[in-house]
């Protein structure tokens, strides 16, 4: 049962419209996501390194997939999270890996932290996710009969 959650989330995701253009690669465990990105020079800033938005993109996407593990039957939204760039990159791959650090009734804390290529830090982040009024069952790409 948990496995199916898992690949219905990583199905999710990557139907999402805005994830066309990263072609991200994504696998979902209990409490943990890691998502993974070839870079391309569309994600430079004028200095010709990736821009933060992209830092941001890895790091909550990663943090809120190992938040929604835990969660069976609502999609969650962000409702805060915190970024630090700590190196810039401009070739090569992002990966992302969020973990689940504090869970209670009313919310879920969850850490990411994102690598370059050569497996050095780049990027840091926490959030904090809630349950929306939404059921994963009704969202685009999450499908209970696989």
């Amino acid at each position: 049962m948990k496995q199916k959650h898992y690949q219905q989330l990583e199905r999710m995701y990557l139907s999402a419209p805005f994830n066309q253009y990263f072609k991200p690669v994504i696998a979902v465990a209990e409490g943990e996501a890691e998502i993974c990105i070839e870079l391309k020079s569309d994600y430079h800033h004028a200095a010709e390194a990736v821009h933060g938005s992209v830092y941001f993109k890895m790091l909550d996407d990663a943090a809120y997939f190992a938040a929604n593990s835990l969660e069976h039957e609502f999609f969650l939204v962000t409702t805060s999270f915190t970024t630090y760039l700590t190196r810039p990159v401009s070739e090569g791959k992002m990966r992302a890996v969020g973990k689940v650090v504090n869970q209670n009734r009313s919310q879920i804390i969850a850490e990411s932290v994102v690598y370059n290529a050569a497996g050095k830090e780049i990027g840091r982040g926490s959030g904090v996710f809630v349950r929306s009024k939404k059921q994963l069952s009704h969202v685009q790409g999450y499908n209970r009969d696989l």
